[in-house]
């Protein structure tokens, strides 16, 4: 038995009174069956955050007006919203390099059917990572960047994206920094994965310095870019215990293994409108 379409609204406004009240007073008016509804107020900043998932199974508003109708509510609370359907898969183009990892972890789930998200292309600086595109049906662009071609390789690949509907990129290990044009076309869309110990330990090897440093914890951050480097709003972290006995190799292994859990779940939450974000913050309803 096929299940029923669903919609999803995100909010966030100044916080007041009657908000809960009204958003849902408006979904039972309209014969909404509600799935899942989570809130979150920031006391410091006076502001509410909801995620509502209703069944429009019986709804008696057609998907195209939903929003229509919803306007002199959103009005009335000065309300930032975000509506989107269950059947609109994301259609994500992922972004890699050399590294494989982060890759096959997304292609894995995804064609396990964990993943609910499309993926119309892959695009790389480098040919390495073509054969993975292959095995998975994927059409794979090769796109070598130059501190000479880099700008204008960048807007052939924002051609490329908005030509294949593409609206969010996940950068798998795409060791090149993202360029203003690309954030400007896909704000709070392009999610990247590091190791967390930046700034501690910058440049090719992180993991050496860590060892030699001999911490206790590693981690890993998935985030938004933005164009200040490694700062946009973090969607998901997470640390493991390390130890003396642990080799850099072992570092480099356990780190991988972090980054793989890590990116998938911050794309799991975002295809899933599990992600608002405000400022340089996140509310992530998990």
């Amino acid at each position: 038995m096929a299940q029923a379409e669903t919609a999803t609204l995100l909010i966030h406004c100044p916080d007041r009174p009657g908000l809960v009240h009204d958003v849902t007073g408006f979904i039972f008016a309209h014969r909404g069956n509600i799935i899942d509804l989570k809130q979150h107020i920031d006391p410091q900043a006076g502001a509410f955050f909801m995620r509502l998932e209703w069944s429009l199974e019986n709804f008696t508003l057609e998907a195209s007006e939903i929003m229509d109708r919803l306007q002199p509510l959103a009005r009335r609370h000065e309300m930032n919203t975000r509506l989107h359907f269950g059947s609109q898969r994301r259609r994500v183009a992922l972004f890699v390099t050399r590294d494989n990892h982060c890759l096959y972890d997304l292609l894995a789930r995804h064609e396990a059917g964990d993943l609910p998200v499309d993926i119309p292309l892959m695009v790389s600086n480098h040919e390495t990572l073509r054969p993975a595109a292959e095995r998975f049906g994927i059409p794979f662009h090769h796109l070598p960047i130059t501190p000479q071609n880099k700008q204008q390789q960048e807007l052939r690949q924002i051609e490329l994206l908005r030509s294949h509907q593409i609206d969010t990129v996940v950068l798998a290990r795409y060791m090149q920094i993202i360029g203003a044009d690309m954030i400007a076309a896909f704000p709070n869309q392009i999610i990247n994965i590091h190791h967390s110990f930046l700034p501690a330990f910058v440049g090719a090897k992180p993991y050496h310095q860590a060892h030699e440093r001999g911490v206790k914890i590693i981690g890993a951050t998935s985030h938004f870019v933005t164009a200040e480097l490694d700062e946009g709003p973090i969607i998901h972290q997470d640390v493991m215990r390390v130890s003396h006995e642990d080799s850099v190799e072992d570092l480099v292994r356990l780190g991988r293994d972090l980054e793989k859990t890590v990116l998938a779940k911050a794309l799991w939450w975002h295809a899933r409108h599990q992600v608002l974000v405000y400022g340089n913050r996140t509310v992530v309803f998990n």
